[in-house]
């Protein structure tokens, strides 16, 4: 026998579960509106519930939807599995470890769990020790970046389900690869969306990009609050995954006395202690704010680490000239001096772009508890077309652009494809099943970059398959050059990352810098980084130079008289 139980107070009179065409009426099992019953089913049962005699609606906690957003759940077996990896230990800290970000739908030509596993060998190979996975959560449609979730707990099944899911985070492990996936908490998709219909979900107390808040602090969130909390446990016990990626927290409104994140940080500090297994939790966060890292002594939430799109948004706007949206707040070589000594370019400064005071200082955290990278999913993928780094400059600027990111104070992210300047582009696709919706986001993306003055009629159709077929990486690009070079140089710099401790994450450096002459210099101890921004070669003065050139983007790099030459557009690292 099987226990099926739902929350459902917006019930009025029944609940009644379906289960493969067998009307199940189930009981009251508490006073806050849970209902459950005990039925002759096991593990590949397919069920529903309905309330007040309407139509069968999938499980909100369902653990498997191979029939879609819109078919019935069915019963899934966590014991079942095989695992292989009860050697592994997890990763305690992030000082020395280095972030991938991929999406499974184009990584891979087969678009699976199982065709990205055929690719981790390259993964460790590069010096990749953390493989960070875009939301797998069941979303309507085959084709999406994951972020319109609607059935939490199920693993999208045209990438494999949740046996496919496990047996990637499996082979990860084995390759000596960490696992961090991609939740998002502040929203739920517009397709097969039916939470509201259960219970108090959401709450219009509070407006949203998205419509609806999630309701975190409103009238009957103690169970919204649980229902998040759980899921995010769910992930770390159950597919083993070791950190989360919590989507945008700044667009999580709640006023509790203890925030939702907090809670969550506190319960994942209980789980790590029962498994005796580190996990973590990363936040994508536009406040500047330390409070989601400072510990909870402090009064702070407790969370590990954060993405600075500050450090992204300087790095940007000085590879790239780009001034364009919220690009108008950085630009400067200074900008991007004091993102990396300082973390928050804006840390209680004026913004222009916001017409605001925006931002606090992080005292008190050091570069490991931050992520920073060039490209990201959304840096890249919130462009017009979709367009990486790569397709705004040439190869030298991209190399200076990588040797900064590796070789910084903060734990390096790459996005997929960048190792080898991947000529393919990462757009917004949606493969909505509706319409409506479908013409509706289409619609909505083309309107979406008034502030960036693109080409509204440049903007791909997302429901357009073709424009997920563009964003697939091109694997036979590696071997061909530019690709090749490209390629070499991020295996080199992450060598020499892996095997210097003064380019690990940690203690700001110190940077010193010329507006006029396009040169930067970052000192981490005893490893300088010399970067030529210039369209000419120069003279770089260093004060103390370090014997010796570690390695150079370019030929033409030398030493002497208290300076390094160095040709246009070039970077080196000198220890």
């Amino acid at each position: 026998m099987t226990e099926l139980s739902v929350w459902a107070p917006h019930a009025r009179e029944r609940v009644d579960a379906h289960v493969e065409g067998r009307r199940v009426p189930m009981r009251p099992a508490d006073r806050r509106g849970w209902w459950s019953a005990e039925v002759d089913a096991g593990a590949g049962t397919d069920y529903a519930f309905a309330l007040d005699g309407g139509e069968p609606l999938p499980d909100p906690r369902s653990r498997w939807q191979p029939a879609g957003v819109h078919g019935p759940s069915r019963l899934y077996d966590d014991a079942a599995f095989a695992w292989s990896d009860q050697a592994w230990q997890g990763i305690a800290g992030l000082h020395d470890q280095v972030i991938y970000e991929l999406h499974i739908g184009t990584f891979s030509p087969e678009g699976t769990f199982a065709g990205a596993v055929d690719r981790l060998d390259h993964l460790a190979d590069l010096g990749v020790t953390v493989v960070s996975v875009l939301p797998v959560a069941q979303f309507s449609g085959t084709r999406g970046w994951g972020y319109d979730g609607v059935d939490l707990y199920a693993v999208h099944d045209p990438y494999g389900g949740p046996d496919g899911f496990k047996a990637f985070v499996d082979a990860c492990h084995g390759r000596g690869l960490a696992v961090v996936l991609d939740v998002v908490y502040n929203h739920l998709g517009p397709e097969g969306n039916h939470l509201g219909r259960f219970g108090p979900y959401f709450t219009d107390f509070y407006a949203t990009p998205w419509g609806a808040a999630v309701n975190y602090d409103q009238a009957g969130s103690d169970e919204v609050r649980r229902f998040v909390i759980d899921n995010a446990l769910m992930w770390l016990r159950d597919y083993h995954v070791d950190g989360l990626r919590l989507d945008a927290v700044h667009a999580i409104v709640d006023t509790s006395a203890v925030h939702v994140l907090e809670q969550l940080a506190t319960e994942v500090d209980a789980l790590e202690a029962e498994l005796g297994t580190p996990k973590l939790l990363i936040a994508e966060s536009d406040l500047n704010d330390p409070r989601l890292l400072w510990g909870r002594e402090r009064g702070g939430y407790g969370l590990d680490a954060q993405w600075s799109d500050d450090f992204h948004h300087a790095l940007h706007s000085v590879i790239t000239g780009e001034r364009n949206g919220y690009y108008e707040d950085f630009g400067e070589l200074a900008h991007l001096a004091t993102a990396l000594e300082r973390t928050f370019v804006y840390a209680g400064r004026y913004s222009r772009h916001r017409d605001r005071t925006h931002g606090r200082a992080p005292t008190g955290l050091g570069g490991e508890r931050f992520l920073g990278y060039s490209q990201n999913h959304d840096q890249v993928g919130n462009r017009a077309t979709g367009d990486r780094l790569g397709h705004a400059v040439t190869t030298e600027r991209l190399k200076v652009a990588a040797a900064l990111v590796l070789t910084g104070p903060f734990v390096p992210m790459l996005f997929q494809g960048e190792e080898w300047a991947a000529s393919s582009p990462f757009q917004y696709f949606t493969s909505h099943e509706d319409p409506e919706l479908g013409r509706a986001v289409s619609q909505g993306r083309r309107s979406e970059f008034a502030s960036f003055d693109w080409d509204a009629e440049q903007v791909p159709d997302p429901q357009d398959p073709a424009t997920f077929e563009r964003s697939r990486l091109d694997w036979g690009e590696l071997g061909v050059e530019p690709h090749a070079s490209v390629l070499g140089w991020y295996r080199r710099l992450l060598e020499l990352r892996a095997k210097t401790p003064d380019l690990q994450a940690g203690a700001a450096p110190t940077v010193t810098f010329d507006e006029a002459a396009r040169w930067l210099v970052v000192r981490r101890r005893t490893v300088a980084i010399v970067a030529n921004l210039a369209g000419r070669a120069q003279d770089v003065p260093l004060d103390d130079p370090p014997p010796r050139v570690l390695l150079a983007s370019t030929a033409g790099v030398a030493l002497g008289g208290g300076a390094v030459s160095l040709p246009p557009d070039s970077v080196a690292v000198l220890g």
